[in-house]
Parts: structure tokens; C-alpha cells; sequence
């Protein structure tokens, strides 16, 4: 239960709700002993007319008796329809509350977990899988809802019928009420051991579903690998797998809870078993009346549903723990990449890398070495590398995805940690290698860096431009339905160089202070890689710009060109000056350019 102490704080929110839902399951528990209690007069009063009809020999005076006592019984009958009414209009608002609280408590809980989610930094996504985040928001939460709703109402409402049953009982016959209450320490008792073993279960059941979650997910999202490999069979196969062991895990919870049903039954028919024996007995001395025995029996089978709710609830309760407990793991990290300042600058565009290096703490990957550089305002730098030669490192460095192992890098002569995250990130417009694009249309796809107060007119034009200068319009315009076309998951309904020039319009539309290339130009060919970057000079005019690629002619026409082999630099200067050294620079653009020609797929001049 130390898991779910997280959730005090919204019980505290919603205080005065749950007090009136409290309020509310004592009415209707007040309501609920009302009934026992007129049913013992009731009969006692048939069996005291029975006792004295006995010895009148007046037919008149009996009628007359009859009739007296059967408009009582009459009376007692219209007040036991008129409680049970109130009593249902009682537990009506009572789950209005009640239930209306742990409603609002699932919304605020899954917004806290997003938030958090969206805090924590990209180490903590490269070693979480999407599938177990997506079933912690999700099934976690949904079993911690049925933990503030339905268990928490059930609880509330077995303690106050509990209490003022036992009250009533004891103040009926202390006797009689002990032996009928005798078989609940038992029921404790087996709880106590149930429950160790249902919690086990839940964490178990709780395990494989994020791992069904986490199979299910890549499947969908690789489903055109898996058709092309002609491998649905394969994976169908290995569903069926994980699900039997999802499924065999819930069967083992189940028999553990089917335990408890028949116990409930067998202590409840026992406590009646034990009220009729005792009763009887306490009858015959005169210390109860035949009406406490039909009494007490409507309390031992009003306590029969919250007393067999127990061990429902306690399944409930238990899952919601371990679901909690899993939550708490993320609620209570800490991103690794913190905000070094309040205050919104204004980026110039001067970077400098200072004998920068980085390793990846997961793989012990040494991607950066040693790399210093500076790029100045207004000029543009260019990255070039072979896969794996730590290029696209060097992006999330400057993005401050992550901190580097050592060195120092000063962005507008300030240490990069300095600097408030959000406003580095706004100023500076990425285009990542991986291009992700949202199931949205194409216009909020590029449109995605605006900010949404922006009149619609005013929207639309910068749309149109930025697609413009990333020679997509024209692409765009030829769908049916032009920029409203509904993208399919990640873009798919694009082909790779479209979602690519999509890409690049987003980052240039909210005309960013730094613009920064990953290799994000490789599905276009020379021609239309020429266009955009001939479109790219006019919109960059005094603003930074980075350029990283495997490919010399996207990068030869920058102010300064770096070649990185194994996280080092092995290469440095212009176009020109580097064709000159005749190095791996050169041997580079010789061997594109001999590819260009043979394909017949040359820049234009």
C-alpha cells in the first residue's frame, strides 16, 4: 500500500468531494438497518396480538385487533418503500461522488505521467520501450482508477455498515452478536495470506502485459517489414506465445480469487446458521424476542455482499499497488537534462565546441573525441562522415539532447547547460535524420513550430512559403485534397523524399536562428538537393546554419567544411582547400561525382 500514498495529495484536492460521498454512504447505511429494525417490531408485535387473541373469546374485539395491528404492519410496509427510495436516490449521489472523484483523479494522474514524461530526457527513451510507457499510461492507471472508484467506495461503505451494524447488534444482545460475528477473524486471517499471493500475480500479470504491449506495438509500426519478409505467420505465432503466457498468468490470479467467493458463502451461511442456533437459545431464556432472530439474520445477509466484496476489493487494491508502484519508478525520476536558466535569450548563432567528447553510458561508445570548432553568426557549417562516424551526436549535442562526457560547449559565448532549454530549442530549427511526421495533415505538420494564437490567413501564407522554399509545393498541391491531405502513422502516406522536404519546411517556417541539417537529404535527388539548398541562402542571410552529411554536394557549399572519421576530426577548411589536400575529402567527391555521372543525375550549375 506505501505505493499508493503518491495519490494522497489528489484525495486532498478533491477533499470536500469525498467528504460529501462519505456523508452520502452513511445516509444510505442508516437507511439499510432501518428495515431489520421494523421488521423485529413488526413480528414481535404479530407474535404478541397472536399470544393475546389466544384467550379472547370476543370475535369483535379479535377483529378489531387484527385490523389495528394489520394497518400498523401496513404503515411499517409504506416506511420500508419509502427508505429503500431515499436509499437509492442516497447511493445514486453517493457514486456521484465517489466515482466522479476517482474519474477525475485518472485525468489529472495520466496528465501528471505526460508531463513527465515529456520532462525526462532521451536517455530515458533509448532505454524504455515505447510499448511499456504507452501501458503505464493506459492499463496502469486504469487499474489505479478502479482503486479510487469502486474499491475506496466498497471500503467506505463495508466500515460504516460494519460499525453501525455491530453497534445495533451489541446493543440488541452482546451475546448473540459475538457469535454471530465469530467466523470474520477467520476471514482476516485468509485474506492476509491471499492477498501476499494475489499481489505476486497482479506485479506478474502486470510484467507481461507490458511486454504484449511493447510486441504489439513494433509489429504494427514494422508491419511493411513484416509483410515484405512474408513473416505474418512467424509473428502471428509468437503473439500466440506471449498471450498464452499473459492468459496463464491471469488464470493463476483467478483460481487464487476464486478462493474467496466460496469462503465468503460458507463463513455467511454459518453466521446464519449461528444466529438461528443462539438465537433460539437466547429466546427461550427471555433475553431476545423471535423478532431480534429475524433481525439479526437481515444483518448477517447485509453483510454479505460487502463482506464478499472483500475479496474483490482486496484483488483491486492489490493491483492498483503494483500498477502504482510501477508508475511511481517514472513519476519520481529526475531528467538527466535540466534547464540552467528561467530567463528567454536570444540566439545569435555562434557555436564553439571545445575538446568535446561523448560516450554513451549504456554501450561505453565513445562517439565524439576531442572535436573542437567554432561556427560565427551568419555563416554556415558543414559535417561530413561515413555511417557511425558520430555526426547526428553531434546534432543532439548542440540540441542539448544530451551533455557531453567532457570538453565544453559555449553557445553565443555561454556554457550550453546555461541557457534555458525552451528558448535554445525555439530558436533553433531541426531537421532530424529519422523523419517523423504526426498523423495530422500536411498543413499542421509544417505548421507544427507556430505558435497557435496565429491568425489563419497569416498561417496559411507561411505554409504555402515554407513548402515553397522546400520544393514540396508543388508535390502538395497535386493532391486531392492539397495541404489538408490526411497523413497516414508516421507519415507513411509520403513517399521518403517528400516526408523529408516536409521536414525541412516545418524547421524553416518559424524562420529559426540556427538551422540544423541531419542527413536529412538523402531520399532527394541532386537536382531538387540543389533547389532547396539555392532556396535555403536567401532565408539564411544572416543566421547560422549546420549541414550534416554523407554526401559532398550538399556539403560543398558551406563556409566550412569538418570531416569526422570515428568520432574524430580528420578534416578541415572549405570546398576547395579540402579538394586541393587531396584527402578522404577529395576521394569522397570523386567517387559521388563518378556515381552522379554514371546515373546521369548532376547538380544543376
Amino acid at each position: 500500500m506505501k505505493s499508493l500514498t503518491h495519490l494522497n495529495k489528489y484525495f486532498l484536492k478533491y477533499k470536500w468531494l469525498l467528504l460529501l460521498g462519505t456523508l452520502f454512504v452513511i445516509a444510505q447505511n442508516f437507511g439499510a438497518i432501518y428495515p431489520a429494525q421494523v421488521v423485529q417490531k413488526s413480528l414481535d408485535e404479530v407474535v404478541l396480538v397472536i399470544e393475546e387473541i389466544q384467550d379472547l373469546s370476543d370475535e369483535a374485539a379479535k377483529a378489531k385487533i387484527i385490523d389495528t395491528i394489520s394497518y400498523q404492519i401496513f404503515i411499517f410496509f409504506i416506511a420500508i418503500i419509502a427508505v429503500a427510495i431515499l436509499r437509492g436516490i442516497l447511493m445514486f449521489l453517493m457514486r456521484q461522488t465517489i466515482i466522479v472523484i476517482s474519474r477525475r483523479i485518472e485525468f489529472d494522474l495520466k496528465n501528471e505521467i505526460f508531463n513527465q514524461y515529456q520532462r525526462l530526457s532521451m536517455s530515458f527513451y533509448r532505454r524504455n520501450n515505447t510499448g511499456d510507457l504507452m501501458n503505464r499510461i493506459s492499463e496502469d492507471v486504469s487499474r489505479v482508477r478502479m482503486y479510487l472508484g469502486p474499491a475506496l467506495m466498497y471500503s467506505i461503505n463495508l466500515f460504516i455498515l460494519f460499525v453501525l451494524i455491530m453497534i445495533t447488534m451489541l446493543s440488541v444482545n452482546v451475546k448473540l452478536t459475538l457469535f454471530v460475528l465469530a467466523p470474520l477473524p477467520l476471514l482476516s486471517v485468509s485474506i492476509y495470506f491471499v492477498s501476499n499471493i494475489m499481489n505476486k500475480r497482479s506485479e506478474e500479470i502486470q510484467e507481461q502485459q507490458s511486454h504484449l504491449s511493447t510486441f504489439v506495438q513494433e509489429a504494427f509500426s514494422g508491419i511493411r517489414i513484416l509483410k515484405s519478409f512474408v513473416k505474418e505467420k512467424t509473428t502471428s505465432n509468437r503473439f500466440e506465445v506471449e498471450s498464452e503466457d499473459y492468459k496463464d498468468r491471469n488464470m493463476k490470479l483467478v483460481r487464487v480469487n476464486s478462493m474467496f467467493f466460496p469462503l465468503m458463502l460458507l463463513l455467511v451461511g454459518l453466521s446464519t446458521l449461528l444466529t438461528v442456533f443462539i438465537g433460539g437459545q437466547e429466546v427461550i431464556a427471555g433475553r431476545a424476542t423471535p423478532g431480534n432472530i429475524a433481525e439479526f439474520i437481515i444483518y448477517v445477509n447485509l453483510l454479505t455482499w460487502p463482506v464478499a466484496s472483500l475479496g474483490w476489493v482486496t484483488s483491486i487494491i492489490q493491483r492498483a499497488a503494483a500498477s502504482q508502484e510501477r508508475i511511481n519508478e517514472f513519476l519520481h525520476l529526475e531528467p538527466e537534462i535540466l534547464s540552467g536558466s528561467s530567463e528567454e535569450s536570444i540566439l545569435n548563432g555562434n557555436i564553439e565546441f571545445k575538446n568535446v567528447s561523448f560516450v554513451y553510458e549504456d554501450s561505453g561508445i565513445k562517439a565524439i573525441d576531442n572535436i573542437s570548432f567554432s561556427l560565427q553568426q551568419g555563416s554556415s557549417l558543414a559535417i561530413l562522415g561515413r555511417t557511425g562516424s558520430g555526426k547526428s551526436t553531434l546534432a543532439n549535442l548542440i540540441l542539448r539532447m544530451m551533455d557531453s562526457s567532457s570538453g565544453e560547449i559555449l553557445v553565443d559565448k555561454k556554457p550550453i547547460q546555461s541557457w534555458n532549454l525552451t528558448s535554445l530549442r525555439k530558436q533553433i530549427g531541426f531537421v532530424p535524420q529519422d523523419m517523423f511526421l504526426f498523423s495530422d495533415t500536411i498543413e499542421n505538420n509544417i505548421a507544427f513550430g507556430l505558435s497557435d494564437s496565429l491568425p489563419q490567413n497569416e498561417r496559411k501564407e507561411k505554409v504555402e512559403l515554407a513548402a515553397k522554399e522546400a520544393d514540396i509545393y508543388d508535390n502538395i498541391v497535386e493532391f486531392p485534397k492539397a495541404f489538408q491531405t490526411q497523413l497516414g502513422e508516421r507519415g507513411i502516406t509520403l513517399s521518403g523524399g517528400q516526408k523529408q522536404r516536409v521536414s525541412i519546411a516545418r524547421a524553416i517556417i518559424k524562420k529559426p536562428a540556427l538551422l540544423l541539417f541531419d542527413d536529412c537529404l538523402s531520399a532527394v535527388d541532386t537536382r531538387t538537393e540543389e533547389k532547396i539548398l539555392t532556396n535555403l541562402k536567401e532565408l539564411m542571410k544572416n543566421r547560422s546554419s549546420i549541414f550534416i552529411s554523407h554526401r559532398v554536394s550538399t556539403v560543398k557549399h558551406a563556409d566550412q567544411i569538418i570531416v569526422l572519421d570515428h568520432g574524430k576530426i580528420i578534416e578541415q577548411g572549405d570546398h576547395q582547400s579540402l579538394i586541393n589536400a587531396k584527402g578522404v575529402y577529395a576521394e569522397l567527391y570523386e567517387k559521388q561525382l563518378l556515381e552522379e555521372e554514371k546515373t546521369g543525375d548532376l547538380p544543376v550549375a
